[in-house]
């Protein structure tokens, strides 16, 4: 009985490490601005209209690489909650061009309520043939909106925003819960 139980503890801390270095491995950034369009992942708006600490990382990690790559245009993806004030879509772009960046390179997709469906309706939104993307969100949550971007046809590098560290630990877990979902239903 004990061989049985050990057994099974191996099997899982070994899932666990497997999720744990997958979620890590899509922390870091590797954009250099080769790709013409970049798309920012939605994330929580606070009822006051507000960024969330985490949806704010993602913002101000992507400002100083728009304005260092000027030719690289952005796609503001995220949908509104029902308890959400207004689109993050529509957040995002305020703040971005609160921050220096023109209006006329940013592109709203305010439907979408996933990752999946981030990357699925900013497909749309970009032109025809063009694959090549810069994906941004908290470093937690690249690899698999990786993953996933890659099942919808993107090729894409990455801008790693930080993780907000009152949540780092709550996030990661949820993370790879997220990533073992993906793997088995594919979403």
């Amino acid at each position: 009985m004990k061989k049985w139980i050990i057994g099974l503890l191996v099997v899982v801390v070994s899932i666990v490490g497997v999720l744990f270095a997958c979620v890590m491995s899509g922390a870091k950034t590797t954009a250099n601005g080769q790709a013409n369009y970049m798309i920012i992942l939605g994330a929580k708006v606070k009822a006051s209209g507000e960024p969330s600490l985490a949806l704010k990382e993602r913002l101000d990690a992507a400002v100083p690489y728009l304005k260092k790559y000027p030719h690289v245009n952005v796609i503001v993806s995220g949908g509104k909650g029902a308890d959400e004030p207004q689109s993050e879509a529509v957040v995002m772009a305020n703040y971005l061009i609160a921050h220096g960046i023109e209006a006329t390179r940013i592109v709203k997709e305010d439907e979408s309520m996933s990752t999946t469906e981030n990357l699925r309706y900013s497909k749309k939104l970009l032109p025809k043939n063009e694959t090549a993307i810069t994906l941004v969100s908290n470093d937690f949550h690249l690899y698999r909106a990786g993953y996933l971007a890659k099942k919808e046809g993107l090729t894409a590098d990455r801008v790693a925003a930080k993780t907000p560290e009152s949540v780092t630990v709550q996030l990661h877990i949820r993370e790879m819960a997220a990533v073992a979902k993906t793997w088995v239903v594919g979403e």
